[in-house]
């Protein structure tokens, strides 16, 4: 990924992690606001080998699957927005 822009939400992702595997470009096009970053490890151990998840916010998110866990991550970052409007 190239820099990410400063955003007032924040995805962090671990490299090592199933969700990281997605074009998570698509969540900086979609939300603007967003920035997604991407760091070898989240410090959730062995978190990042049993399921998808990312934080947002510092909330963390997962799921089954990486198409749900995208999805909720893009909830999550509707839910943030919602906090500056």
């Amino acid at each position: 990924m190239d820099t990410p822009a400063l955003g007032i939400v924040i995805v962090e992702v671990c490299t090592g992690n199933a969700f990281a595997a997605l074009d998570l470009e698509e969540l900086e096009a979609e939300f603007p606001e967003v920035a997604v970053l991407q760091d070898e490890c989240l410090n959730h151990c062995g978190l990042c080998r049993v399921r998808p998840f990312a934080l947002v916010n510092g909330q963390r998110i997962f799921a089954k699957d990486g198409t749900e866990c995208l999805r909720l991550v893009k909830e999550r970052v509707v839910h943030e927005l919602s906090l500056y409007r």
